[in-house]
């Protein structure tokens, strides 16, 4: 971790959460956005696949899975108390970042209109010798940094999409280079609650699964000197 960590206290009035699959966003930053919509912001979560494949049964119907994961993902977003989610239905493992695909986004942003968004860092790739990050996820935060700028913001990338919006800041979750950190004390159970709704994603559930969510959050508050946090790499655009 960098040693110098910048907590960040002020809420956005719009927010753009965009993530691969139907958890993502909720395991990355679920207490931010929780904290955002309570503290008055617009927060939408874009959930790029279905989650088709997310499970090791080969017995499991994807199609039934995908219907299922949607649900969870509607349940997690009332749970964190935000405006909306999108799903855009790509099958897992077949995101590219590609121009068809920026456009989709490119169209997101320009309709939406968030003053910042969160995504995955691409450029976090490996972390120790026994995980290396998935490929979905790097595709999707390209993309999605491709589409902020200069795409979104340039009225000559994606004309069709509306008018162009230039994002202020952009907060890369899963990084190894954390530079921000959002105090989510008061939010950390809600976030243990999203998560909770994803059940064909959890081996195990209760309180086993709140306790690595306070671990986790814990060890990002230490930085700072809060309780609970979450840490991202942020990118400020404007100002």
């Amino acid at each position: 971790m960098p040693d110098a960590v910048v907590l960040v206290d002020e809420s956005p009035a719009r927010a753009l959460a965009v993530y691969a699959h139907p958890d993502d966003a909720d395991v990355s930053c679920g207490g931010t956005m929780a904290r955002w919509a309570a503290e008055g912001a617009e927060v939408h979560v874009v959930i790029c696949t279905s989650g088709d494949k997310g499970s090791s049964d080969p017995t499991t119907d994807p199609a039934e899975l995908s219907r299922r994961r949607a649900g969870e993902a509607a349940a997690a977003t009332r749970a964190l108390g935000l405006a909306g989610h999108h799903l855009l239905g790509h099958p897992d493992g077949e995101i590219d970042n590609d121009r068809s695909f920026r456009s989709e986004l490119v169209g997101l942003i320009r309709r939406l209109r968030p003053q910042v968004v969160a995504c995955p860092d691409p450029t976090a790739v490996f972390f120790g010798a026994r995980y290396f990050n998935h490929r979905d996820h790097r595709e999707v935060g390209w993309a999605m940094l491709d589409a902020v700028l200069p795409a979104a913001a340039s009225p000559h990338y994606f004309p069709e999409q509306g008018p162009p919006h230039q994002v202020d800041a952009v907060y890369l979750s899963g990084t190894l280079e954390p530079d921000a950190l959002v105090d989510i004390s008061d939010f950390v159970e809600v976030k243990a609650e999203a998560l909770l709704c994803h059940e064909s994603q959890l081996a195990e559930t209760g309180e086993w699964l709140r306790q690595v969510v306070r671990q986790r959050a814990e060890d990002a508050g230490r930085a700072a000197g809060v309780p609970y946090a979450e840490g991202f790499r942020l990118l400020r655009l404007t100002g």
